[in-house]
C-alpha cells in the first residue's frame, strides 16, 4: 500500500495527460482506442443525421465519425477551452459548452454519443445529463453510452509499467456498471438495444462497456 501511495503521490499532481499525445505514442492503447470506436460506429443508425458527440475531449473519436460519415451533420460539445482549440485545429465542427446547461433544442438529434464521459459527474448531475439526452433526441433516436471499469484499466497500466498513467488523478467521480446503467436508462424512459463489455464478456475483467439505448417512438 505504501507503494501505491507513493506513486499517486507523485502522479496524482502531474501535468495534464493529452488525449492525442497518448493515443500517438502508445501503440497497443491506440489499437484498443481503434477497436473501441469501430464498436461505436458500427452502432450508428444509417439513418441518423445528425449526430453529436458530447464531452469530445480532443476530437479522435469524432474525427472518425466524420471520415466515416462525411455526409452526416457531426458535430462536437466540449467544455474544455483547450481540448476545444485543438479540435477546431483539426477541422472538427465543435462548440464549447456545459453538459449541464445544453442549449441544444429539443427532439433535434439522431444520435447522442457519451464515450468515456458520464464518470465524471456526481450520480445526481448524471441522471439530469441521461435527461437531457432523452429530451434532445428525437423519437427512435440512439443513445450511445462508453464508461470504464476504473479498477481494470489500473491494474492493465501498472502491469504494463504505464505508472504515470495509472496513478494519474482521471477526475472520475462514479464508477457505473453495467447492471446500475442499464437500470437507470430504462427507468428513464430509455430502451435497451445492446449492452457489451469490452474487450472480454465479462464486466469484471473488461476495460469499457457499451450500451446502446433508444428513445422509443
Amino acid at each position: 500500500m505504501a507503494f501505491l501511495r507513493f506513486f499517486q503521490d507523485i502522479y496524482s499532481s502531474s501535468q495534464t495527460l493529452h488525449q492525442r499525445e497518448q493515443y500517438a505514442k502508445n501503440k497497443l492503447g491506440k489499437i484498443y482506442w481503434n477497436y473501441r470506436d469501430r464498436i461505436i460506429l458500427s452502432n450508428i443508425s444509417k439513418k441518423a443525421n445528425a449526430i453529436l458527440d458530447i464531452g469530445c475531449g480532443e476530437g479522435i473519436t469524432l474525427e472518425k465519425l466524420c471520415r466515416f460519415y462525411p455526409n452526416k451533420d457531426i458535430r462536437g460539445i466540449e467544455i474544455d477551452r483547450e481540448r476545444v482549440a485543438i479540435c477546431k485545429r483539426h477541422g472538427l465542427m465543435v462548440i464549447e459548452g456545459n453538459l449541464l446547461e445544453l442549449n441544444t433544442p429539443s427532439e433535434t438529434i439522431d444520435c447522442c454519443i457519451l464515450s468515456e464521459v458520464i464518470e465524471h459527474f456526481q450520480y445526481q448531475d448524471a441522471i439530469f445529463i441521461f435527461k437531457e439526452m432523452y429530451r434532445i433526441l428525437r423519437k427512435g433516436g440512439r443513445l450511445i453510452v462508453v464508461f470504464p471499469n476504473d479498477f481494470i484499466f489500473k491494474v492493465g497500466r501498472i502491469a504494463t509499467f504505464m505508472f504515470k498513467e495509472a496513478f494519474y488523478n482521471t477526475g472520475h467521480l462514479w464508477q457505473w456498471t453495467p447492471c446500475s446503467m442499464k437500470s437507470k436508462l430504462k427507468n428513464l424512459g430509455f430502451g435497451i438495444i445492446k449492452i457489451r463489455s469490452i474487450p472480454f464478456l465479462a464486466w469484471p475483467v473488461s476495460l469499457h462497456c457499451i450500451i446502446v439505448a433508444n428513445k422509443p417512438e
